[in-house]
């Protein structure tokens, strides 16, 4: 059976760590097409221009305005060209950072958060959006970054529920690892694109993926309250490093070459329901992590831990919590179709899924969510 594992060719991470990234630019040559908003630019320009004058190296501003197309992509594709750049930089967040692997396509690129909301800075896939900002395709390149320069110092700067946001991420990656062990699916990290050709048949996860997925839960129940405390106060500590470790290391390991499976593919069914729009990817994965434990009927005490770690953090725990007050049995089974088309992760479980399988857990994570949150209170 074949196995795979893919990461970052270089994972740094640290206080003011950007004031060395003029150092990871010099090591492909003298300048960079740099690919970030400009509020993000602004947030961290001395700390660029300082990297500038360090290492004699120049950063080419590309107008990055937050969407990742292919209009966009094809733009700065030109920028880079008529510039000479030697490398691409992505930075920001999410958006910022898959238009840079876009760019790239594999070749000499560096990522650096300014949010630890996400696992998707060390992965070789990126989202690509139409230009009103509608989902269009997923993007795979041959390798993940070069480097990941995260400054911890600019991430605990940032909003405090980027870094729960990310925590509820983390969450579904142990839990999607074990299921996808379980059932032997294939994992990203098999092929570049995801798909089998000719005699090459599909890869699974590594002990090391688990073991890491397994770290990554551990840490999250270790020091995700203690890493929000210091994110509210914007110190950065080792409680908080380590939780930016599990965010953004941690779970995007995990999570490539550990697989997918329920609590993902039902964060996209329920981005049909206009309430959760206004919700980060995260908080809707954590929903989605409770309704998988339901889905494989997970011991009572693994699901009340699940519970006690969202609602200490401050992540959702029932469908209220991502703006649906109501949901219909129409809207329900909706959802849950979507989270079962044929592509999704969700056929990554080790059992047969159904539609009103998924429906059935959706609704009873909702209810246990609920009765659970005012049982607290």
């Amino acid at each position: 059976m074949r196995k795979a594992f893919i990461s970052p060719s270089k994972y740094v991470q640290g206080e003011n760590e950007l004031l060395n990234l003029g150092y990871y630019v010099s090591t492909f040559g003298k300048s960079a097409l740099l690919i970030a908003h400009p509020a993000d630019v602004a947030r961290v320009k001395d700390k660029l221009d300082s990297t500038t004058e360090k290492y004699n190296v120049t950063f080419v501003e590309s107008g990055f305005m937050g969407e990742c197309s292919r209009q966009e992509v094809s733009r700065l594709q030109e920028i880079a060209t008529a510039n000479g750049c030697d490398c691409i930089v992505g930075l920001g967040g999410g958006k910022a950072i898959d238009a840079a692997k876009c760019v790239a396509q594999g070749e000499a690129l560096i990522i650096c958060p300014t949010i630890a909301a996400t696992d998707a800075p060390t992965s070789h896939s990126a989202v690509l959006y139409t230009p009103e900002g509608a989902f269009d395709d997923y993007a795979y390149f041959k390798q993940s970054p070069s480097v990941v320069l995260v400054d911890t110092t600019v991430i605990t700067n940032a909003p405090t529920r980027f870094l729960v946001s990310g925590m509820g991420d983390a969450l579904s990656t142990y839990f999607e690892a074990r299921a996808t062990s379980r059932s032997y699916s294939r994992v990203n990290a098999g092929l570049p694109n995801g798909v089998c050709e000719g005699q090459c048949a599909p890869a699974v996860g590594t002990n090391a993926a688990m073991a890491l997925a397994t770290l990554c839960y551990e840490m999250l129940l270790k020091d995700g309250a203690k890493a929000k405390a210091a994110c509210d106060e914007n110190q950065v500590t080792q409680a908080l490093e380590n939780i930016v470790e599990t965010n953004i290391l941690l779970s995007g390991l995990g999570f490539e070459s550990g697989g997918l499976a329920a609590a993902h593919a039902i964060h996209d069914g329920l981005t049909i329901l206009e309430g959760t729009h206004h919700y980060y990817h995260g908080e809707k994965v954590a929903f989605g992590t409770i309704a998988q434990l339901v889905l494989e009927n997970a011991p009572t005490e693994e699901l009340h831990q699940v519970l006690d770690f969202c609602l200490t953090v401050g992540l959702p725990v029932c469908l209220a919590d991502i703006g649906v007050d109501h949901i219909s049995p129409e809207e329900l089974m909706e959802v849950a179709a979507k989270a079962c088309i044929e592509e999704e992760s969700i056929h990554a479980m080790p059992f047969p899924i159904t539609v009103e399988q998924v429906a059935a857990a959706i609704a009873e994570a909702d209810r246990i969510g609920s009765q659970y949150k005012a049982e607290v209170k």
